[in-house]
């Protein structure tokens, strides 16, 4: 400890957790070895979209921990979206039962624990699993992120794009794989020469590669994920009729084997709600509160469009209201430029069993604000269930470390039975919409023949307008504020080029050729 007395500690905790508006309580300070349930530690709820992270070595408490933050969400009226790895958190939907353990737990940090279950929605990528199914279009999947899946470095990246532009423009629908399959095969074939030549920049060989990974693909099972309908990211902003916030858990123990597939998956998501949402500043609440798990899968041997991209996706999707709190061991797994964005801290114990370890436990230290605490003392030595914390205030300032221990949740701590979970899914207001693929006409049915010559673009053999470069700046900023901002982010593979492309092609092709910093684009949803 440093030179303050215990009770000094505590009393500066509990002025610096003392906040105007409403938080979600975290739990209680620990100061000396002793729990100080008088030493509340809370976050603010309108400092939820200033992001944050939960880190913690395996087996600490981190899925506890945002059990329970979700459950208070709910609570209070914000919708919350989980990716559920091992399907712990399916227990959302149960009431919680009490025990002579864990009363003493919770009557020692001061908390009225009461046995509850929150509105929950399962969905399940491609309805692998117990969950309503979830699907993408290629189209709206973009370049970016579907390069990220199939493995593809930079320059077969930007070949990609390049494909994709090529179906915007002329009017082949990408839905699924074999329509990305069908546009590559018909360019490398001699009827699509000269139509390839024209795009320059994408060689036949590098298309043969980005087909082959395709059939990959495929046969590891994974086109059930691409299709129609397409889920709409509105879906993740419901609240129940009581007024609490939905809490959608997309369960992913059938395809944790994939990790590179779903952590993608998830920034799909976000960067379709960016897309989507308005603009609403700082707000007494968020309108969603994104945990992203796992979150080192995202940025392993990611390139760096991918990195751009999610950091400008974290740095402006705040003034949209959502949040964003990355679960994961250490903050070394997050990027330099996402970390500095995250202003709430829960970090769980950390092991020092390695040098490696050792040294991921001194840069976490630094990453602390000045403490009370012997930070490396206390991060290697907390128990399951206790976190070292420190949040922005209202005043937007880092609140004083507090070693915590956590509140309990109210709902099942752990998986709920599997027939809890499929009545759940069998109720879902989401099933009739999202439970049945379909396969409307897009460029496999058009480029063999079996539809009319598309309506939605020049036909196919016409020239090509410019294709978009590899990498583009940020269209330049007409004096239009925020808005300005925001659309020059949006710009993407096509960049600057958008508006000129749209005035020489027309407003027809503008439309489906807007993509944003993903490569990402407006998508038929149904």
């Amino acid at each position: 400890m440093a030179t303050k007395t215990p009770a000094e500690i505590v009393s500066s905790l509990q002025a610096g957790y003392t906040f105007s508006g409403s938080s979600v309580a975290l739990g209680a300070a620990i100061v000396d070895g002793a729990v100080h349930p008088e030493a509340q530690v809370s976050l603010p709820l309108a400092m939820m979209n200033r992001h944050g992270l939960v880190a913690g070595a395996t087996g600490t408490g981190k899925t506890v921990t945002l059990h329970m933050m979700a459950e208070q969400l709910s609570t209070a009226g914000v919708p919350v979206f989980m990716a559920d790895i091992k399907g712990d958190l399916t227990g959302l939907a149960t009431a919680g039962t009490g025990s002579d353990k864990l009363t003493a737990r919770t009557q020692g940090i001061g908390q009225q624990w009461e046995s509850k279950a929150f509105p929950v929605e399962f969905l399940a990528l491609g309805g692998a699993g117990n969950g309503v199914p979830v699907r993408a279009t290629i189209t709206s999947f973009g370049p970016i992120l579907l390069s990220r899946v199939l493995g593809l470095n930079e320059t077969q990246e930007s070949s990609l794009q390049l494909v994709f532009h090529y179906a915007d423009t002329k009017g082949l629908e990408l839905y699924d794989l074999k329509d990305l399959r069908a546009v590559i095969q018909f360019l490398t074939s001699d009827e699509g020469k000269a139509d390839l030549e024209e795009l320059g920049g994408l060689s036949k060989a590098t298309a043969g590669v980005i087909l082959r990974n395709l059939i990959t693909l495929d046969a590891q099972g994974m086109s059930d994920f691409f299709g129609m309908p397409e889920f709409d990211t509105a879906e993740l902003l419901r609240t129940a009729p009581d007024g609490r916030g939905v809490i959608t858990c997309l369960e992913l123990p059938s395809v944790q084997d994939k990790p590179l597939l779903f952590s993608t998956f998830l920034m799909w998501l976000l960067a379709d709600l960016f897309r989507d949402l308005p603009e609403v500043g700082d707000a007494d609440k968020p309108k969603l509160v994104f945990f992203f798990d796992e979150a080192h899968l995202l940025f392993t041997g990611a390139s760096k469009a991918f990195l751009n991209a999610i950091t400008q996706t974290v740095r402006l999707i705040r003034s949209k209201g959502v949040g964003i709190f990355f679960v994961t061991q250490t903050p070394k797994d997050v990027p330099g430029d996402v970390l500095a964005q995250l202003a709430n801290r829960v970090q769980h114990a950390l092991r020092a069993f390695t040098p490696d370890d050792a040294k991921a436990l001194k840069a976490t230290v630094s990453t602390f604000p000045v403490s009370d605490y012997n930070l490396e003392e206390v991060l290697t030595s907390a128990g399951i269930g206790e976190a070292v914390v420190t949040v922005m205030n209202e005043n937007g300032a880092p609140t004083p470390v507090a070693l915590t221990r956590m509140r309990a949740p109210g709902s099942v701590m752990g998986p709920a039975a599997d027939d809890a979970v499929k009545a759940v899914v069998a109720a879902s207001s989401l099933l009739p919409t999202y439970g049945t693929a379909v396969d409307p006409v897009s460029a496999y049915e058009k480029l063999q023949g079996q539809a009319a010559a598309p309506t939605t673009g020049p036909a196919v053999g016409t020239p090509l307008p410019p294709p978009p470069p590899a990498n583009l700046p940020a269209p330049k900023n007409d004096g239009g504020g925020l808005g300005a901002e925001v659309m020059g982010a949006l710009g993407g593979a096509l960049g600057g080029g958008v508006k000129s492309m749209i005035r020489s092609m027309g407003s027809q092709l503008g439309r489906s050729l807007m993509r944003d910093m993903f490569g990402t684009a407006p998508r038929r949803r149904r």
